[in-house]
């Protein structure tokens, strides 16, 4: 179930901004506070507005970025594991994705012809065609950052290329832009948002 897009709060100041201001009095430097809640709302606004966008498809962003990795690879179709692996989510959002994704025709699943018992997701033609239809529309809206211009966008991939790799997600190496670091241009730009409408 997609969490729509959220309403304009239309307050006559910045939320995040006054709880930084209380915080700082009361516990000290509110730097990080300030930016995490900030992240935190953005995400929020743009799962929203993806999810709008995504909806005539009958899509969650959730399952586009499925959708989209799976016409990345060679064969069209990949482990359920690997899934879970390169949209960074737990095999439990992968399993439910791909169950939603098979039920709307999207996808099928298969025997890993590889071992006989692994399990592969596999798109279907209609499933590519949605995927086409979705990705002009994501396109036309630029992922719902017209707000940012090129430059500012390659800043704030790197800003938060730097979260990502001190958590873990791969290890650290020269800055470089969302194509050259492997990100898909068609799906790069807002990947890394997590729905729980999968």
């Amino acid at each position: 179930m997609s969490i729509g897009v959220p309403k304009p709060l239309n307050l006559p100041f910045d939320p995040i901004e006054r709880a930084a201001e209380t915080w700082r009095l009361r516990f000290g430097p509110s730097s990080a506070m300030a930016a995490v809640t900030s992240i935190m709302r953005a995400h929020q606004i743009l799962l929203g507005q993806l999810d709008t966008l995504l909806r005539p498809h009958d899509l969650t962003f959730a399952r586009y970025e499925a959708l989209v990795l799976l016409t990345f690879s060679r064969t069209g179709a990949l482990p359920l594991s690997r899934i879970g692996d390169r949209l960074m989510v737990h095999p439990t959002s992968v399993t439910n994705t791909v169950d939603r994704l098979e039920r709307a025709g999207l996808v099928r699943r298969m025997r890993n012809p590889k071992d006989g018992r692994g399990v592969l997701a596999e798109i279907t033609g209609k499933g590519r065609e949605v995927v086409e239809r979705a990705t002009a529309d994501l396109m036309a809206a630029d992922f719902c950052m017209t707000m940012y211009g090129e430059g500012e966008l390659a800043e704030m991939f790197a800003m938060l290329r730097t979260i990502r790799v001190a958590a873990g997600d791969f290890p650290a190496a020269p800055e470089a832009g969302p194509a050259e670091a492997g990100v898909p241009e068609a799906a790069g730009r807002p990947a890394g948002g997590r729905s729980s409408g999968r």
